[in-house]
Order: C-alpha cells, then structure tokens, then sequence
C-alpha cells in the first residue's frame, strides 16, 4: 500500500511558477513510476507527466512540454511538478499518481492516487 498526499497548489499570476510536491508513505517509493495529472472543472482527468522508476525517464503532455519538468527524490519518497510560464489554462487540480509496473498515459494505469492539490492562474 502506498499513500501519496500533494502539496504546493494555490493562486498564481499567468507567467508565474509553482512547485508541486508527492510525498509517499508506505512501500518504497523508488519501485515507483510517478505520473501527474490533471482535471478542471467539467472536463476528464488528463495526463501531465510522468516519470519512471528504471531510468528516470519523463515523458510530458504536448501542453506542457517546455514549461513542466517532473523529477523524483527517492531517498525522501518524494516526487515533484515544477511548473513555469503557467496559463489561465493550467488552472485544475493536479494529482499525483503512482505505480509499480510501467504505466504510461491514461488514469486507469495507475494504482495509487493523492488527493489533489488546486492550482489557480489568474490572467
């Protein structure tokens, strides 16, 4: 069993930067690839990132690409969202979800699941 609680959400101007963070309890956190994930009001859950536990590979929505950057600590069972040049558009809640074997892009790949964390962009 894993438990995984968000922090670092909030109000942010456009342009401006957020850092999301998932700390994990429970299992070891390093045999754990580590997604993110979005979902605004009225709209289905949608992938962010995601960032493996073999290599460390990440791998990002087109929508965030250049701006996001995922990473992981796993001697602090952490992992994080930094977010940069946010739009109005980013405004959701984020989720981060974690897995054991090699999840990809869809919500339903995923095992474990915070409870989410509320980003804002005002324009």
């Amino acid at each position: 069993q894993v438990q995984l609680v968000e922090s670092g959400g909030g109000l942010v101007q456009a342009g401006g930067s957020l850092r999301l963070s998932c700390a994990a309890s429970g299992r070891a956190f390093s045999n754990f690839a580590l997604g993110w994930f979005r979902q605004a009001p009225g709209k289905e859950r949608e992938f962010v990132g995601l960032i493996t536990w073999i290599n460390s590979a990440t791998y990002y929505a087109d929508s965030v690409k250049g701006r996001f950057i995922v990473s992981r600590d796993d001697a602090k069972n952490s992992g994080y969202l930094q977010m940069n040049s946010l739009k109005p558009e980013d405004t959701a809640i984020y989720y981060c979800a974690a897995d054991p074997s090699f999840p990809r892009f869809r919500p339903e790949q995923y095992h474990y699941w915070g409870q989410g964390t509320q980003v804002t962009v005002s324009s």
